[in-house]
């Protein structure tokens, strides 16, 4: 027996539960009717959830001190990717996100090897990058194919 290889959820540690479900929502993301009010929240993210829990809730829930983790914004070391189809897509994903409260970290530019994309965080300092890579083709349902 092995373990499955696919990602179900991604749980985010976050300072503050309702600044981070208004800047989800503000990107348009659905919300699950399962969300807890003030406990956790859910979005569906195309095949796989986002998931949202104040930090030292989730620091505790994984065997640590309440007041584990970062805080600080510093980078720890995980990124998350959003692929689009397109660079205009990259450069509206990014404008969406800055709008709605994120910080633009990396403004969206080409790379030496064909990719074309930007870093945003959301209001926690967690990464996310945007981009548009003609290697990685793009399903129907928005997942892509690495080959």
């Amino acid at each position: 027996m092995s373990m499955p290889s696919h990602l179900s959820i991604v749980t985010l540690g976050v300072a503050d539960l309702d600044r981070s479900i208004a800047f989800y929502r503000a990107l348009g993301w659905r919300q699950a009717k399962s969300s807890v009010e003030g406990v956790i929240s859910w979005f569906a993210t195309g095949g796989t959830w986002l998931g949202l829990f104040p930090m030292a809730d989730l620091a505790e829930d994984a065997g640590f001190a309440r007041d584990a983790g970062p805080g600080d914004g510093a980078f720890i070391g995980m990124t998350l990717a959003l692929n689009v189809g397109s660079e205009a897509e990259v450069d509206a994903a990014i404008a969406m996100a800055a709008a709605a409260g994120g910080t633009v970290r990396v403004p969206p530019v080409a790379t030496d090897f064909g990719v074309y994309r930007g870093y945003v965080a959301d209001p926690d300092g967690h990464l996310w990058e945007v981009a548009h890579n003609p290697g990685f083709p793009l399903r129907p349902d928005g997942s892509i194919d690495i080959p």
